[in-house]
């Protein structure tokens, strides 16, 4: 008889998790943007093959870190999908799916690049995307690693046994993939600025009162801590150290980022008063609301995103956000589109999310 201890079958399958289900698709949505961002002035008549690039000699102008980042970006997306078919298609099937997913989805991608004037197709990004999305998906199947066994482990040790859970699980995602952009207030989303145009003009730039950053910081801090606590299987009395683990992991994730992107002398732009007061009195209330009734929290967080975004919107243009703007260039112009909108719309997806399973919380 097989031991319980090991949850994998012998055909390699493992048992069924949403999670995987859920973060496959919306990482393929990510990589799909960030790859055709901005979407802008797309030329169709006059154009040659869009597979031509296939037989064009190696770039003439091309760094390690172009190839770097174009391997590194398909890998979480072989992972997820090898992760998600292992669970009806076994290791090898998974294995196979996954590379061919992640290799049409590259060459479909860079053939679009064809008909963007800011974009150039490139043989070896396409390569460089099939290997990320082979290597990310020969972790999840390799035999013996048992790293996804350990994610759903994980998921089913310290997150609720709810059918909401693996949705909220990604949004938490998306809420750590905002914080690679330098650009808002510190956790200061849902910014819509950028798509009007007003946020990239360093003329409006001028010091966002303390009181009113504080505001954002604290709304925001107060949101996501509730957020986070909604997905727990912990007791209430023990909140206090995941929510503690959760924080200093976002606020050190927010200084390496500064500290890359913007550089070391920019590093701590965003650690001013108003965001150290916000924090406090974020922390303060997330205190208070969590000693409270259970059904409250989702009206809480609802109330505080509503909130804070609408801070966010009718605070002036912070002068750190125009500091930042020499930071993206080459493929970080892509990705920082890709943050910029995940931080524009985060709130509103997370609202959704609270409407349609608020009431279960």
């Amino acid at each position: 008889m097989a031991s319980t201890a090991d949850s994998r079958t012998p055909s390699g399958k493992v048992p069924e998790s949403r999670l995987f289900r859920c973060l496959a698709p919306v990482y393929a949505v990510l990589i799909v943007y960030a790859s055709l961002h901005p979407c802008s002035g797309w030329k169709f008549s006059k154009t040659p093959s869009p597979f031509l690039f296939l037989n064009t000699r190696w770039p003439e102008y091309w760094t390690a870190f172009d190839i770097v980042f174009n391997i590194v970006a398909y890998l979480p997306f072989g992972f997820l999908f090898a992760a998600f078919f292992r669970e009806w298609a076994g290791r090898r099937n998974a294995f196979f799916l996954s590379c061919l997913s992640g290799a049409a989805l590259g060459l479909c991608l860079e053939a679009l690049q064809t008909y963007l004037p800011s974009r150039v197709p490139s043989n070896i990004d396409f390569v460089c995307n099939a290997l990320g999305a082979a290597l990310g998906a020969f972790l999840a199947v390799w035999p013996g690693g048992g790293l996804i066994e350990g994610i759903v482990a994980a998921r089913t040790k310290f997150f609720a046994p709810h059918f909401r859970t693996e949705p909220g699980l990604a949004l938490l995602v998306l809420w750590f993939l905002t914080q690679f952009s330098p650009d808002p207030l510190l956790f200061g989303l849902g910014n819509l600025r950028h798509f009007s145009g007003v946020a990239a003009s360093a003329s409006f730039a001028e010091p966002v009162p303390l009181a009113l950053e504080a505001g954002i910081v604290a709304c925001h801090t107060l949101a996501i801590g509730l957020f986070v606590s909604s997905l727990l299987s912990v007791r209430e009395r023990s909140f206090f150290f995941p929510l503690a683990v959760f924080f200093c992991a976002a606020l050190l994730l927010h200084l390496l980022v500064s500290m890359i992107l913007p550089g070391p002398a920019r590093a701590f732009f965003w650690v001013t008063s108003g965001a150290l007061a916000g924090l406090a009195a974020g922390f303060a209330l997330l205190a208070l609301i969590l000693r409270g009734p259970s059904a409250s929290r989702a009206v809480f967080t609802g109330l505080a995103l509503i909130v804070g975004t609408a801070l966010v919107n009718i605070a002036p243009l912070s002068p750190y956000s125009t500091a930042m703007g020499g930071w993206n260039q080459g493929h970080f112009l892509n990705f920082n589109g890709l943050t910029r909108l995940t931080s524009s719309f985060w709130p509103f997806l997370a609202l959704f999310y609270l409407a349609a399973h608020g009431r279960q919380a």
